[in-house]
């Protein structure tokens, strides 16, 4: 088939984010009886779920301190809800285990999803939490919890699986999908983007939706928007220059052991768990004190990763951002084979949470896991519209598990203005108006 010339949609991105606007965008179309699928092209310069989509952890939940982006999962869930054999889709439930400090902010939780109608069951107390997780797990031994969140939705998806899911619902409409095409550059007309240009030719186009997750700062600066951003302060006042982008590495990894050995008491499999603790946290190796500060993980037994697999609290990367972004998974990012340092680290919380993975260390699988997320000033998600036809889907990292962030987007594509996005809008740095942030040792929560 001879390579596109004009399109009146671009997508750029084959990931989550990408294939999602392109399928929703393709039914909104012919809902409205303004075209099809037929309308739209998706480009990746390697292949669908060859990025930070085909190696995520597949993490769905609904654990967040910020009213907007409650009200966001919620509507994502729905959209994994759908059609749960197409996206792989595991609805076991999420749970939010954590320490004194925390325990406000999450019974702030509970109580806003109880007024979104997301069923969640709250527990507090330090015995209260001990009895209903070994209600779940005979072996329940962490330390420190003092509140126990535990969401009957969510849970977890495979993540290739649902992404080609995805990309088989988007043919299905009419979508084509070229991968092997790296997008260069962007040609403009008045201000609005009107080429895409490629390595494999230019692109006519009416609207460009980029959807790139850990590329983003790179299309950004193509696109010749804002290296800095001023973000107005509680106080009033006006930070100026702060980067807009930065990255973390995201640690994750698989302990190779048979993933039913993490089923419950009843034999079912169990929701995905997270705990955050300020207790000790001590070798499973050797009994040498790992850290005395706060840390947290998250775990679920995965037939698709063959064992069980989870992940720790990110770290900054100090790599200057231009250069990560020439490639945050080439040879120049950080080593996705993760290093010893988090596998004692990891394998040791397990240990802490359950007795049944003490002395497992020794099946801890070194491949590739984790990767590089591309975040904001704010940790939390930019979506809006620049140079006045391009729709930017930058997730900051909360990127998989939002599957329906396309689907808003779709609709924007069309007209419509989506107010779950509107708490999500670039301007909101400048305006002061910014999400509340939780006590939580991850930048996303």
């Amino acid at each position: 088939m001879a390579f596109p010339t004009h399109s009146r949609f671009v997508i750029v991105g084959a990931g989550i984010h990408g294939l999602s606007t392109a399928y929703h965008l393709a039914l909104e179309l012919k809902a409205r009886g303004k075209g099809s699928g037929d309308d739209i092209l998706v480009l990746d310069k390697t292949g669908i779920a060859a990025g930070a989509s085909g190696i995520a952890c597949g993490v769905v939940r609904n654990n967040y301190y910020q009213p907007a982006m409650r009200e966001l999962m919620a509507q994502c869930v729905e959209v994994w809800e759908s059609d749960a054999e197409a996206y792989s889709y595991h609805p076991v439930g999420y749970m939010q285990i954590s320490c004194e400090s925390m325990r406000e902010d999450v019974a702030s939780i509970h109580e806003q999803q109880k007024a979104i109608g997301y069923a969640s069951d709250f527990i507090e107390g330090t015995d209260a939490c001990a009895a209903y997780m070994k209600g779940l797990f005979d072996d329940w031994r962490a330390q420190g919890v003092t509140s126990v969140l535990h969401e009957k939705k969510g849970g977890y998806a495979n993540n290739t699986a649902s992404i080609y899911g995805l990309a088989g619902k988007a043919e299905g409409e009419g979508v084509r999908i070229v991968t092997g095409c790296e997008v260069i550059g962007f040609e403009k007309s008045g201000g609005a983007v009107s080429k895409v240009l490629t390595d494999k030719g230019d692109i006519e186009t009416g609207m460009v939706v980029v959807a790139v997750g850990p590329w983003v700062s790179r299309l950004w600066s193509m696109l010749d928007l804002p290296k800095t951003v001023s973000i107005r302060g509680g106080d009033g006042a006006l930070h100026e220059g702060v980067d807009t982008w930065r990255y973390w590495c995201l640690e994750e990894g698989t302990l190779g052991v048979d993933p039913n050995l993490q089923k419950t008491n009843d034999g079912a499999m169990p929701p995905v768990i997270h705990v955050d603790t300020d207790a000790p946290l001590y070798s499973d190796v050797d009994g040498s004190l790992i850290t005395d500060e706060m840390w947290g993980i998250y775990y679920k037994p995965d037939f698709n990763f063959a064992g069980v697999q989870g992940g720790a609290m990110p770290y900054e990367v100090k790599t200057p951002v231009e250069e990560v972004a020439l490639d945050p998974y080439g040879p120049d990012s950080p080593d996705f084979i993760v290093g010893d340092d988090f596998a004692h680290m990891w394998c040791s919380a397990l240990a802490h949470c359950q007795e049944r993975f003490s002395g497992q260390i020794g099946k801890w699988k070194k491949e590739p896991s984790g990767g590089l997320g591309c975040f904001t000033p704010d940790s939390f998600p930019v979506f809006d519209t620049f140079c006045e036809n391009v729709q930017i889907v930058a997730d900051s990292n909360h990127g998989y598990k939002m599957i329906g962030v396309g689907k808003l987007v779709a609709s924007e594509c069309v007209g419509d203005r989506s107010a779950l996005l509107e708490p999500f809008r670039f301007s909101r740095y400048e305006e002061g108006r910014l999400h509340p942030v939780s006590h939580s040792p991850f930048p996303w929560s």
